[in-house]
């Protein structure tokens, strides 16, 4: 499996911006693509965004589409998350995943992705 390291987390002001880097490393060959997930106390893990990794195609959560950039780096091993117009409801723990995806439409669930990284905390205040 691929292993994935997560950074970049922390705290931040509302309206402020944060970018969380995903380090792929390992197996990298068996995730063609990347995901982003977070989770929120008392809340489902929700899906953010996702890219695959060679091609660069990328989605994001259609609520999140306005304020989340998911890019990733020439290397194709790093996928960065970028976050502007933070809110206090995006106040999670942000996961990155690895996954074969074969199809688009299976990048937003979670049990497409067979290799998670710890997380990295989000706190946004007022």
């Amino acid at each position: 499996q691929v292993r994935l390291v997560e950074s970049g987390g922390g705290l931040a002001q509302a309206g402020g911006s944060l970018r969380l880097s995903c380090a792929a490393s390992g197996r990298t060959f068996s995730a063609n693509a990347i995901g982003w997930f977070r989770a929120a106390p008392g809340k489902d893990r929700e899906f953010v965004a996702a890219i695959q990794r060679s091609a660069g195609s990328a989605t994001v959560a259609a609520t999140m589409k306005d304020r989340f950039t998911i890019t990733r780096g020439s290397d194709e091993n790093t996928v960065y998350l970028q976050m502007d117009r933070l809110k206090v409801e995006d106040t999670a723990t942000y996961y990155c995943a690895g996954g074969s995806v074969s199809q688009s439409f299976l990048l937003q669930r979670p049990s497409s992705y067979h290799s998670w990284g710890q997380g990295t905390r989000v706190t946004v205040s007022t």
